[in-house]
C-alpha cells in the first residue's frame, strides 16, 4: 500500500562518527548481516578533505620545502551507523531520542564498524588498517532521520556527544606510566617483550568478540610468557604467578584446539578470558619493579 500524500516519512535511529585518517574501506553503503543473513546494521562511509591524489601521482620529483613547512590536511573519515528497523512512529522516534543513552549507542556503533574494518583488513591482507576507540573520535552524534537523509549523512535531529579523553592508565594497562616506560625502552634500561604485544593481539581479539583468534593467539603469549619471564622467577611474586602460568597451559591448549575446530562456548571463551587477565596481570607486574 502507498503511503497517503504528505504522510511523514519513517525514521531511523543512527550514530555518526569521524576520524582525523582514511579508515581504508572505500567511500560507499555497506550492509552488515547479523545470523540468518539479517540486516544487523548498515554503515555509509564518507571521506571528506582528502587531497586530491591525482596530482600528488603526477608530482613524483623531490621538491624543496622551507624549514617551517604548513601543516599539511588531513583527510576526515565520516561513519554514519543506521539500524535497520524504522520507528513505528516519529513520536516513537522523539521518545527514543529522550530516553537514549548516547554513549552506549557509540559504543555498539564503534563495535559494528571495527567489525567492518577487521573483515576490510582480512579481505585486503593489508596489516596497517587498524581498528578504533570512542576517544579517537572528533565527534560522536546520535539521533534520528530519515532513510535517505541519513544515506547522504544527514538527519532530522541530532546531538552531539562531549569529546571523550582517553582514560589514564590503570586496570589491565601498564603499571607504570606510559612516558617513563617509553624512556626506559629507548634508552636501553628495558626491553619490549614478545609476549607484550602478543598478549595486546589476543586482548584486541578478545574484545572485538574473535574469540576463537584470541585463543589461538593466547596459546603462543602463554608459551611466550612463560619463557620470557623466567629471569624474573627469582622474585617470589613472579615465581607463583609463573607457576599459575603453568598450571593454565592444559585449559589454553584445549581452549585453541577447539578453535581450530570451530566456534568456542561459553565456559571456554571465560577460560580465554581469564588466562588474557593473567598474562596481563604478569606482564604488569614485571615493569612495576622498575628499572635499572
Amino acid at each position: 500500500m502507498s503511503e497517503p500524500a504528505g504522510a511523514p516519512l519513517p525514521h531511523f535511529k543512527f550514530v555518526q562518527l569521524e576520524f582525523p585518517w582514511e579508515l581504508g574501506p572505500e567511500e560507499g553503503r555497506y550492509v552488515v548481516r547479523g545470523h540468518a543473513g539479517e540486516v544487523d546494521q548498515v554503515v555509509v562511509l564518507q571521506t571528506l578533505g582528502a587531497p586530491e591524489r591525482r596530482g600528488l601521482v603526477r608530482n613524483r620529483r623531490a621538491r624543496d620545502v622551507p624549514s617551517e613547512p604548513p601543516a599539511t590536511p588531513v583527510p576526515v573519515s565520516r561513519v554514519t551507523v543506521v539500524g535497520p528497523k524504522p520507528f513505528p512512529s516519529l513520536d516513537d522516534a522523539a521518545r527514543w531520542r529522550r530516553e537514549v543513552d548516547g554513549e552506549e549507542e557509540a559504543a555498539e556503533a564503534i563495535r559494528v564498524l571495527n567489525r567492518m574494518l577487521h573483515l576490510h583488513r582480512t579481505a585486503t591482507a593489508d596489516p596497517t588498517v587498524r581498528e578504533v576507540s570512542r576517544p579517537q573520535a572528533l565527534v560522536v552524534r546520535v539521533g534520528t532521520g530519515e532513510g535517505e537523509q541519513l544515506a547522504h549523512s544527514r538527519w532530522a535531529e541530532a546531538v552531539e556527544l562531549p569529546p571523550q579523553a582517553r582514560r589514564r592508565q590503570t586496570g589491565r594497562e601498564a603499571a607504570l606510566r606510559p612516558q617513563e616506560r617509553l624512556a626506559a625502552l629507548l634508552g636501553g634500561r628495558d626491553v619490549a617483550l614478545a609476549c607484550e604485544e602478543l598478549i595486546l593481539r589476543a586482548r584486541l581479539d578478545l574484545d572485538g568478540d574473535r574469540t576463537r583468534e584470541a585463543a589461538l593467539q593466547l596459546r603462543v603469549a602463554l608459551e611466550a610468557a612463560i619463557a620470557e619471564l623466567a629471569p624474573w622467577a627469582d622474585r617470589a611474586q613472579i615465581a607463583d604467578r609463573l607457576e599459575a602460568l603453568r598450571a593454565e597451559r592444559r585449559a589454553v591448549g584445549a581452549a585453541a584446539n577447539r578453535a581450530l575446530e570451530g566456534g568456542l562456548d561459553e565456559e571456554t571463551v571465560e577460560d580465554v578470558r581469564r588466562v588474557v587477565g593473567l598474562v596481563e596481570g604478569i606482564v604488569r607486574l614485571r615493569t612495576s619493579f622498575g628499572f635499572g
